[in-house]
């Protein structure tokens, strides 16, 4: 058994609905470690400044100031996230968005709101396939 299965995943939620923010982050403790900031800004000032890594990105589209898109970009740019996997969670239901999110490098495009089993599902698929791209670089 390796040592990292009995550590709690961590997982950024970026989310400018307040609300959205507070309920999937209540789910999410359920079995992992979550952390909020409710605007792209504060996201990466978090992940620039915070000596901790995600293991899960969970990203809307539709915010002021800085879209998802642009936040996806510059996190993109961070060396140290390079494997860190991100999902857009967005209430976003757009076919070209969610094209356009699979040719950027998102592991996934959920549509909210979601069943709390669905995003359950997929956020574990999405952490076992970063685990398994990591495990065949090498990381």
């Amino acid at each position: 058994m390796d040592k990292n299965d009995n550590l709690r995943k961590i997982i950024l939620l970026v989310d400018d609905d307040q609300t959205h923010l507070s309920i999937t982050g209540i789910l999410l403790r359920e079995k992992y470690e979550v952390f909020m900031e409710k605007s792209g800004k504060e996201a990466l000032e978090f992940l620039n400044n915070k000596q901790i890594v995600p293991d899960l990105i969970l990203l809307d589209i539709l915010m002021p100031e800085m879209d998802g898109w642009i936040v996806f970009d510059k996190i993109n740019d961070i060396a140290a996230l390079k494997f860190t996997p991100i999902m857009f969670y967005t209430s976003l239901d757009d076919d070209s968005a969610k094209e356009k999110a699979y040719e950027l490098g998102a592991f996934d495009y959920i549509t909210k709101p979601c069943n709390n089993s669905v995003l359950q599902e997929k956020i574990k698929e999405t952490l076992e396939r970063a685990e398994l791209q990591k495990q065949h670089y090498g990381i």
